[in-house]
């Protein structure tokens, strides 16, 4: 007889929530995260953000990269280490850069040292989100990517959730493991998780 995890359960149907999503339904997601995401004053004062290109139904935020980039701040992306498969860095991010799929077909710089963010550099991290509750929680795809890379000091100062709004659960009991977020930011709504540190 087998077990099923319930998180993994959980993720398979959370992600084909969002993958339903029409491409209208996308675009407009996009526009009003865009709006509700660039009138955060954590955005709005921050010069350096990381964030994520969309896979899976992920919310798709090039609407806002673009406006990040007329503002002039500096953006940087996730990229897989080149010798630990199992850990990212964030590498910047301009218009011009070069982008490959990684080994699981999500797109990102092609590797260059040159061009690293580190971590005490990082203000605002945008996070991709598998599911989230009211109180914060946060389920992701289950790697531990996100999680290892924010381990131990220096942080960003500001980790925000990305998620569509059929993405939250009523309740989602945190792992030890897990790092604690800030803010969650839907098309629908902004939910704060816990005063910034």
């Amino acid at each position: 007889m087998t077990c099923t995890d319930p998180r993994q359960t959980l993720r398979k149907q959370l992600r084909q929530a969002r993958r339903a999503l029409t491409q209208s339904q996308q675009r407009l997601a996009a526009e009003q995260l865009c709006q509700r995401l660039s009138q955060q004053p954590q955005i709005q004062h921050a010069q350096v953000i990381a964030l994520y290109l969309p896979q899976d139904g992920e919310p798709d935020l090039q609407l806002l990269t673009q406006k990040l980039w007329q503002q002039g701040k500096t953006l940087a992306l996730p990229v897989m280490h080149p010798f630990c498969r199992e850990r990212m860095l964030f590498q910047r991010y301009a218009p011009d850069t070069r982008l490959k799929p990684n080994h699981f077909g999500i797109a990102e710089p092609y590797w260059n040292q040159s061009e690293l963010v580190l971590k005490h550099q990082l203000e605002v991290m945008l996070m991709p989100l598998v599911g989230f509750d009211a109180q914060g929680h946060r389920l992701g795809m289950g790697g531990g990517f996100y999680d290892r890379f924010l381990a131990g000091p220096n942080r960003p100062r500001h980790l925000i959730g990305i998620a569509h709004q059929c993405q939250q659960v009523i309740s989602l009991p945190p792992q030890p493991w897990d790092i604690d977020i800030d803010a969650i930011a839907t098309p629908a709504q902004w939910l704060q998780c816990q005063p910034g540190r």
